[in-house]
């Protein structure tokens, strides 16, 4: 007579006998060194705390990147762009600029996305006065103004983006063309990008463009390698 097989006689299964069997231990008795991850919803208080971080430190980052006199992508850097050739304050230009992009988001996104973006902008700018009047920058290397700007808003915007929030802008523009055309937002939030640091060349040196340009690159590689699906549980 065969002797019985340890599965059918309740005996435990090691990493041998899985190998002989081909079967595998039962995933509810197992034991685990790995708890099931669940992703859990953040509380009123922290986006409340996610929000007011993430425009602080997206709004230092575009002050510094002001100071360098650089530019960057999106509805931020063609308020820092017309700023340098109009001598307009940005938080004016950023609030007028978002304008028309908030109201194309109550259109096609509804009002939760578009209240958090209207919320995120608005302190944005807040936070740009708060940075004038407070942190005066009088001088500082360009290339490290530009890398640590880019690099603050980066972070900023990635702490955003886990909140369910953003600083509007282009990225509304991308999603409305990528549901109607198919076309990947990210290739048309990339180009309108690559056309913003073109047009600085009227208004900065080539070398403050090349600089922008590298730091647009940081500030992307932030989100790229740090916002991804399933990375992340908390929404």
């Amino acid at each position: 007579m065969p002797p019985t097989p340890p599965e059918a006689s309740g005996a435990p299964v090691d990493d041998a006998d899985e190998f002989a069997t081909g079967r595998r231990p039962d995933p509810a008795t197992a034991p685990s060194l790995v708890f099931d991850a669940k992703a859990q919803e953040h509380s009123i208080v922290e986006d409340i705390l996610g929000i007011g971080t993430g425009t602080f430190l997206t709004s230092l980052g575009l002050h510094v990147l002001h100071a360098a006199h650089a530019v960057t992508g999106g509805t931020a850097g063609l308020s820092l762009l017309l700023g340098y050739a109009t001598g307009w304050p940005f938080w004016v230009l950023f609030l007028a600029i978002n304008v028309p992009f908030a109201l194309l988001a109550v259109w096609r996104r509804g009002w939760d996305f578009t209240l958090r973006t209207i919320l995120c902008v608005g302190l944005v700018s807040g936070w740009a006065l708060v940075h004038d009047a407070l942190f005066p920058i009088a001088t500082i290397e360009p290339w490290y103004g530009t890398l640590t700007g880019n690099l603050l808003a980066g972070v900023g915007v990635l702490i955003l983006f886990r909140h369910r929030a953003s600083v509007g802008g282009v990225n509304i523009i991308g999603l409305e063309v990528q549901d109607r055309t198919g076309f990947r937002a990210g290739w048309t939030m990339m180009i309108f990008d690559v056309l913003i640091i073109l047009c600085a060349l009227a208004v900065i040196p080539w070398t403050g463009v090349v600089m922008s340009a590298l730091g647009a690159v940081l500030l992307n590689l932030v989100l790229a390698l740090n916002h991804r699906p399933g990375r992340y549980l908390g929404h």
